[in-house]
């Protein structure tokens, strides 16, 4: 599922693990993995701008541990 964070600019960044969109839950999981024993994940995120999508390597659990300012943090990082 898509999480969706606004920055300053108001930008909107919808924000997704690598290969969600894909049938196979548990195979895309595997795909989108960086280190197994790190538990960390690609995650892109898209902006509604003319800004470009950007990867970002994120723990397993980023989806429920990172406050909007933290993931806007790692958005503005890799600009």
């Amino acid at each position: 599922m898509a999480r969706e964070v606004t920055d300053a600019d108001g930008i909107t960044w919808s924000c997704v693990e690598a290969y969600a969109g894909l049938n196979d839950e548990a195979h895309n999981r595997a795909a989108a993995q960086v280190n197994e024993e790190r538990d960390t994940y690609w995650v892109v995120c898209t902006p509604s701008g003319g800004a470009k999508s950007l990867r970002l390597e994120l723990p397993g659990d980023w989806e429920d541990s990172y406050s909007d300012e933290a993931l806007l943090g790692e958005i503005k990082a890799h600009q």
